[in-house]
């Protein structure tokens, strides 16, 4: 089977439920596992990615009020692989391509492929949807083991806080303009032992302004730009203004003000979350077993000193 992955999200489920070798085709952001940068790209964005955030809030409006696509798909590429599954989301039309931008290019295939069209708000959906990829390419069993060990993390990561204080958390998505995280986000706070005191479970991000997020007064705050890395998001938070007030907060205050990986643990609704959660629940309980966090815990997040 030849499959197409256009998004980072199902690319690691596909390679996680061991059919990395038959896919045949990714998108420009598809770099986990490493394997998969060897792969052909077939989707690319129109977003100048070297941007700040500003600037890439600033495009993205204009293209959607444009009514236009943020991803090109290489039709040639596409015809030439001839696939036999496409795997793509309907969630967010800023992240990755959607089944929009797949019209023209399947009109160009002298055969259709099945196309799974993935659509996660929770972590029971991201289950969901590492099911439906199994069964749609014929290895149910694989992500029925996938799913449960994926399961049996969070609820290792649960159990290990449930008799700590619930901290307030607030997670934030994008920096300019401020968005607070949405969809599985806020669960996984929930089940990391925190509260988060902004986000709404299985509803999506949306924009807030600093005072709002003053006024809910976090004792810790997750800093996570949407597909960012831990080395471009400190370098993004790094350069944006602080507002009158922030030193004031709780979470400044204690030091439980952390940058994280946001592409490869919070952004992608993938197996990637069960480590992520673990990750979480480190950076915002004081004193946290450093056992429950991923092996490579120390290069994915990093706390902010109160004055920077």
């Amino acid at each position: 089977m030849k499959i197409c992955s256009l998004l980072p999200s199902a690319t690691e489920i596909l390679f996680a439920l061991g059919l990395g070798d038959q896919v045949a085709g990714v998108s420009h952001e598809c770099d986990f596992p490493p394997e998969a940068k060897s792969k052909t790209v077939l989707i690319k964005s129109r977003i100048a990615h070297m941007a700040s955030a500003a600037d890439i809030d600033r495009q993205v409006r204009e293209f959607l009020e444009r009514g236009e696509s943020l991803y090109s798909v290489d039709f040639e590429l596409l015809r030439a692989i001839e696939p036999d599954m496409i795997v793509t989301q309907d969630l967010c039309h800023v992240c990755a391509a959607t089944p929009d931008d797949l019209g023209a290019a399947l009109a160009h295939l002298k055969r259709q492929p099945q196309v799974v069209t993935l659509n996660p708000h929770s972590l029971a959906d991201v289950c969901a949807d590492i099911c439906t990829v199994g069964a749609a390419a014929g290895c149910d069993e694989r992500a029925e083991a996938l799913t449960s060990q994926f399961e049996s993390d969070i609820a290792g990561v649960e159990r290990s806080v449930a008799r700590l204080t619930r901290p307030r958390v607030a997670c934030l998505e994008w920096l300019d303009p401020l968005y607070v995280a949405g969809h599985w986000v806020p669960e996984m706070v929930e089940r990391a032992g925190g509260i988060d005191v902004l986000g709404q479970a299985g509803k999506p991000s949306f924009r807030v302004d600093w005072e709002t997020v003053i006024a809910a007064r976090p004792d810790a705050i997750v800093i996570m730009p949407c597909g960012y890395s831990l080395a471009a998001a400190e370098e993004e938070f790094k350069n944006l203004p602080l507002p009158q007030g922030w030193r004031d907060m709780p979470a400044v205050r204690n030091g439980r003000v952390v940058v994280v990986d946001a592409s490869g643990y919070f952004s992608r609704p993938g197996p990637r979350l069960a480590p992520g959660m673990a990750l979480l629940a480190g950076a915002i309980h004081a004193g946290h077993p450093a056992r429950l966090m991923p092996p490579e815990a120390e290069s994915l997040f990093t706390r902010i000193a109160a004055v920077r």
